[in-house]
């Protein structure tokens, strides 16, 4: 029997990232594991604090004085397997964060806040009916219970079959009926129409059989938009629920999630967990308890899916493994495919990338043989490629359009409305005006707490901010020069949706973007409801760019294809050619041809030209050799320092001194260089300043953590006034 327990507690600070250790009470000794979930008194006034016990120790090297001991266990069964804790030591390590963060990524946040089951008391039979209330109402009401018994309380089973509430609170009150008290499983019942096996096609089964009969464990399907790459997930989660194993799909949006889980439940029925950050936290306990209790073999959902508690897993797909939702911003900064990679080596299963457009770094791995490359380049049943129209905005001013569409797309919706086909417009902008600014000065309204322009938004007629989501008032006239010359630039999504209800007023519209999915199931709603044709048009920002199979939708708008080239990031181009190939793939996608219209500024942009002629191979080998001439990933690490504060000055003095320590020590690295100190290019957000520091060359995993240790060093004395933020590889360079 174990008398010690090593434990992480549930601190964030960097100097109690260790094991402590801690006794364990006679008591609960023959319920101590490794795994378990605990309360340990901690620190000098013996706060009681949330810990997880990692270690076990039948006797100690030395005695330590004043020894404290695990005050309680706090479930019965262990929330951390030692798959999991092997896990979180190689996540420590790759992304230099705590234990702590590692363990709350893996272990749902409301387990440990006692989000408890969800229970309803329900309606049972009681004692016979006696002579005196044998009569109606209560005969009635007794009957319909007999066949309800144990499934309405007694509100819904008053408003469903019309019953008195006062007769069933009578009876209740003399015993005839009971009041029982069940746990509710917050699960999805509904029925999902059967989604057939498909025959494979050549293509798809080599695809299946490469990644089965493989030595190695890591794949990348290239499939281009139609290729079906959906079946072969679905052939390869048969072979696993064969094999008795157990399958992760991971969707990098939400909005996929629906359309996803409908044919995952439509083919293998309803007993698939699905796990996104729109559940609320009850619900996804429950689909956590189910994975834990191994009553699912299947689940689909967003990033936090990859650390479901499977037993034996075989298949991990990351879809449209480019996105970069499946990079977390939130420490540790991991990033789904690295983390599926990190749990096949330790659970040997296979990990299956699928894109049309993969990232750079992947398909590099992919041509040097690192990982398995599967190439399909023709659609299923033979589906041609929609053709694709370039539309240069700047002829169009020239020709006096100052629409927002352009002729060819004008023309085109006014075609499909016409043939009863539907239509996505795609505009990767949220809003009604992406800025206001004044004529008369050229003053911009921007956010008070962050350094961006402010957005209107029609419906709310406020300007908001995207970033800290404060909001004020339209504003009538200029604060700087009084001038009630005030005029919106820019277009937005609802900017899209009026101007098609002012020259389309018969079209249908849907908006899909931040604004209009807040609420519960809105992503659900948005999709049956274009799945199901009620309405023409679907408007929308990337939430609509990739996945969405509609087999009416013959005509896609690209409003603005070059939004994302101005952004100062060096794979601008890359995400460009992306959104662009990715939304184009919506159209044409059953036995109608489709069209895209991509409007846009910079028609000669070789991240456009390649996209509008789907020549992802072109692209790539343009892309990878200004990456190899600039020394960008992959051919190089990089490691940004963010530093913020609410005290500038506070701020620039502690990542000035980080600065000149970091030239000192890197005169011995000739293969790293230092960018900055400089103001990050949002250089304010939520009322804090931000300043960062750019490390690009070789960056190993052991000098990034030195750095860190360096830097938390010297803002030791300013350390409650400054958030560090150290990410390697940031998806975001803003």
């Amino acid at each position: 029997m174990y008398k010690y327990a090593g434990v992480i507690v549930d601190n964030e600070s960097e100097q109690v990232d260790r094991v402590f250790t801690y006794g364990i009470p006679e008591k609960i000794a023959i319920k101590v594991e490794v795994g378990l979930h605990v309360k340990v008194p901690f620190g000098r006034g013996n706060r009681v604090l949330d810990a997880y016990i990692v270690e076990l120790y039948e006797n100690l090297d030395k005695k330590i004085k004043g020894l404290k001991y695990v005050k309680s266990i706090c479930e019965e069964y262990p929330l951390l397997s030692l798959k999991d804790l092997e896990l979180i030591e190689k996540m420590k390590n790759k992304y230099i964060c705590t234990y702590i963060e590692c363990i709350k990524t893996i272990v749902p946040s409301g387990i440990i806040k006692g989000i408890g089951n969800k229970t309803n008391n329900v309606i049972c039979l009681g004692k016979s009916l006696d002579q005196k209330f044998n009569k109606k109402p209560y005969n009635y009401i007794h009957s319909v219970v007999e066949k309800n018994n144990g499934v309405y309380n007694k509100t819904s089973l008053s408003n469903k079959f019309s019953l008195s509430l006062s007769s069933i609170n009578t009876m209740i009150k003399h015993g005839f009926l009971l009041q029982n008290e069940i746990i509710v499983n917050r699960y999805n019942y509904r029925e999902y129409e059967c989604y057939k096996e498909k025959q494979l096609n050549k293509h798809q089964k080599d695809a299946v059989e490469t990644i089965l009969n493989s030595s190695k464990n890591i794949s990348l399907i290239h499939g281009v938009t139609g290729s079906g790459k959906t079946e072969i997930y679905m052939h390869l989660v048969s072979q696993m629920i064969k094999e008795n194993k157990d399958s992760i799909i991971l969707v990098p949006e939400i909005s996929l999630t629906p359309q996803m889980v409908e044919r995952f439940k439509g083919r293998f029925g309803r007993d698939i967990a699905v796990f996104h950050s729109k559940l609320s936290p009850g619900e996804r306990i429950d689909e956590w308890i189910r994975v834990k209790n191994k009553e699912v073999k299947v689940a689909v959902g967003a990033r936090s899916a990859l650390f479901l508690p499977f037993s034996n897993l075989g298949l991990i797909v990351i879809d449209e493994e480019h996105e970069s939702s499946y990079k977390s911003e939130s420490s540790p900064k991991y990033t789904a495919v690295e983390v599926a990679e990190l749990i096949s080596e330790i659970q040997d299963c296979k990990v299956v990338l699928g894109s049309a457009t993969p990232s750079i770094n992947t398909y590099h791995r992919a041509i040097n043989g690192e990982i398995n490359l599967i190439t399909i380049n023709s659609r299923v049943d033979g589906a041609s490629f929609p053709e694709v129209k370039v539309v240069d905005m700047r002829e169009e001013l020239l020709n006096n359009n100052r629409s927002i569409f352009s002729r060819e797309l004008f023309y085109s919706i006014k075609d499909r409305l016409n043939k009863k086909e539907q239509i996505i417009l795609f505009l990767n902008r949220r809003g009604f005006s992406t800025f206001i600014s004044c004529r008369a000065c050229g003053y911009v309204f921007k956010c008070p707490n962050c350094d961006i322009s402010l957005t209107y938004h029609q419906d709310s007629s406020q300007l908001n901010c995207h970033y800290c989501g404060s909001n004020v008032k339209v504003p009538k006239e200029c604060p700087q020069c009084g001038s009630k010359y005030v005029k919106y630039f820019g277009i937005g999504t609802e900017r899209v949706e009026r101007d098609i209800k002012k020259f389309f007023p018969e079209a249908r519209t849907l908006r899909m973007d931040f604004d209009t999915t807040r609420k519960k199931n809105s992503y659900e709603y948005i999709y049956e409801s274009f799945k199901n044709k009620h309405a023409d048009i679907l408007i929308g920002t990337q939430m609509i760019a990739k996945g969405l199979d509609f087999k009416d939708v013959t005509l896609v708008g690209i409003i603005a294809a070059d939004l994302s080239l101005n952004m100062p990031d060096f794979r601008a181009n890359e995400r460009t050619y992306q959104i662009v190939t990715q939304v184009s793939g919506r159209a044409g996608r059953g036995v109608k041809p489709g069209k895209v219209v991509i409007q846009t500024y910079s028609p000669e942009n070789y991240s456009i030209q390649y996209a509008a002629c789907n020549d992802y191979i072109g692209f790539y080998e343009k892309e990878i050799n200004l990456r190899k001439d600039m020394k960008y990933p992959p051919f190089s690490d990089i490691l940004c320092i963010n530093m913020s504060s609410e005290r500038e000055d506070i701020l620039i003095k502690n990542i000035q001194n980080v600065g000149i320590y970091l030239n000192k020590i890197l005169v011995n690295y000739d293969k790293i260089n230092l960018l900055g100190p400089c103001p990050c290019a949002l250089s304010k957000i939520k009322s804090n300043y931000r300043w960062q520091i750019i490390l690009k060359g070789e960056v190993s995993i052991e000098l990034a953590r030195k750095i860190k240790n360096i830097i938390y060093e010297l803002i030791k004395e300013d350390y409650n006034n400054i958030r560090i933020n150290i990410d390697i590889n940031p998806n975001n360079m803003l």
